[in-house]
């Protein structure tokens, strides 16, 4: 499962089993991503308030967005874990096999709205080459339609992936289609 020692279900014990258990209820099962931090199960705990905030709490972000950053910065970081697993979310909301490759592959060459097109561009800049992000790329976001909350927003969500996604690959996080699928949306 993955390059260092980690805990499963069924050997779990005082707060890690807490929070295995907290996870099947919220998420409908254990993720490998959460499964690697067992060994520090308050950083596990953190992790997973964090994800739960971005991906499901108020903004002015739509899931099918949320998601869309999530592949957008997983696939520029070629992160398999991740890119199997919100590719798979993202179609929930897209119901477009065909689109949703597209984004994995080439989303320069997807046909999106003038909103998603600045926040991938935004996202892909941030992640590529940060250091290339001017006060213009900001303003591009609300011509776009975005307020400065959902700005803030984005730039978690992508922060977010980018910190995942090096634990999943530095850690060699693995997923098989039970693992990727049957998540509660």
């Amino acid at each position: 499962m993955a390059w260092i020692k980690t805990i499963d279900e069924s050997e779990a014990t005082g707060r890690i089993k807490d929070l295995y258990e907290e996870l099947i209820q919220k998420r409908g099962k254990v993720s490998n991503i959460m499964k690697i931090q067992s060994l520090n199960p308050e950083a596990m705990k953190r992790h997973l308030d964090l994800y739960m905030t971005l991906l499901f709490g108020k903004s002015g972000l739509s899931r099918a967005e949320r998601e869309l950053i999530a592949v957008v910065v997983s696939a520029t970081n070629k992160c398999e874990y991740c890119i199997s697993h919100h590719a798979e979310a993202l179609n929930n909301y897209w119901k477009d096999d065909e689109k949703v490759r597209q984004v994995i592959e080439t989303p320069e060459l997807l046909d999106l709205s003038e909103r998603e097109r600045s926040m991938v561009h935004y996202v892909t800049t941030m992640t590529k080459e940060p250091g290339k992000i001017q006060h213009k790329d900001i303003d591009s976001l609300r011509e776009a339609g975005f307020t400065d909350e959902d700005i803030l927003n984005i730039n978690l969500i992508m922060s977010y992936f980018n910190f995942v996604n090096r634990i999943a690959t530095g850690l060699g996080v693995e997923h098989s289609p039970e693992e990727v699928s049957g998540y509660k949306v």
